[in-house]
């Protein structure tokens, strides 16, 4: 996939192109039906297929304090995007400029001058421009001029005839919110992934415990499930994934008050060095709430108990 940072540095398609326009947070299951719906246009029309994203959430800019957390990074977002089997990306830095620009002239710039447009697939809610006047119907007034048609596609709905709901990145948010890693892997179609470097932390513990855990380090504004304890997947550099107990949480048998959850993960049958080194932790299952003990032989019995409900849950997984 060829990604292409700003629609001035976009060179149209020779023979034009099919474009889907959002933020695409998680490239869930929803995105991916619209993503494959742009591909069949495409290849009944013989033009490339062109996902227009942004270099940030919108909301970051234009309403920051209730702005969402990710699901994914861009780098993340990226990957998942070149997996759908796009042709290009065109990723659109979004500032205080851009958030002010009508939505008109986001379409003359960036669907027409940039991209040559020929099909424009978007969700039917979908809206865009300043004061999000952009939508479906104007899109539609604009392709009869420029000469692209334009399809409104309804929300991706999940479980048996729609019984489970629309898909959606506000339904996955939830979710995590919640501990259901299972319901928003559903939803995304993979397990809910984070990743971080791994840091040193206080070194308790491999010595003090008996289970060594690498530390990861995560950004802010990311999306994460709810404190506890998870049987995870572990990727390391290079693309070995080994099995993980993980806790998420404020360690309240060593600490009162901690400033924030940490996340610890346990890899399993492994004897290494970690430190330094981007983890991938995919979330597979939550297997318990975090809880405080009373002495530390307490916590060891539990943490050998977590480790084999991990092995059980990631055999059946």
């Amino acid at each position: 996939m060829e990604v292409v940072f700003g629609p001035q540095r976009s060179t149209p398609p020779p023979a034009g192109s099919a474009v889907t326009i959002g933020a695409y947070d998680g490239v869930h299951l929803g995105h991916q039906h619209l993503i494959a719906e742009l591909r069949r246009r495409a290849e009944a029309g013989g033009l490339a297929t062109v996902v227009v994203t942004f270099d940030r959430h919108p909301a970051t800019v234009v309403r920051p304090e209730s702005a969402p957390p990710l699901l994914t990074d861009l780098d993340q977002k990226l990957e998942l995007l070149a997996a759908c089997g796009v042709d290009r990306t065109l990723l659109v830095p979004f500032d205080r400029q851009r958030a002010d620009e009508s939505a008109e002239e986001f379409v003359t710039e960036v669907l027409v001058d940039a991209l040559a447009a020929r099909s424009v697939v978007v969700g039917a809610d979908f809206h865009f421009g300043h004061g999000r006047k952009g939508n479906v119907d104007l899109l539609t007034d604009m392709g009869r001029r420029y000469d692209f048609v334009v399809d409104g596609i309804g929300l991706q709905s999940s479980g048996a005839g729609g019984a489970g709901g629309p898909v959606s990145s506000t339904r996955v948010r939830a979710l995590l919110a919640d501990g259901d890693v299972v319901g928003a892997g559903h939803l995304l179609g993979r397990p809910h992934q984070v990743r971080g470097v791994v840091e040193r932390g206080d070194g308790r513990g491999g010595p003090e415990l008996g289970y060594p855990t690498a530390n990861v380090a995560l950004s802010p504004g990311l999306a994460l499930p709810a404190e506890g304890i998870y049987a995870c997947r572990y990727q390391r550099p290079g693309g070995a994934v080994l099995a993980a107990a993980v806790s998420f949480g404020r360690r309240p048998t060593f600490h009162e008050r901690a400033d924030g959850p940490l996340l610890e993960a346990h890899l399993l049958d492994f004897d290494g060095d970690l430190y330094a080194e981007e983890a991938r932790v995919s979330f597979v299952a939550r297997l318990r709430d975090e809880v405080r003990f009373d002495d530390i032989g307490q916590l060891v019995d539990q943490m050998g108990r977590d480790v084999a409900e991990t092995r059980r849950v990631l055999a059946r997984a």
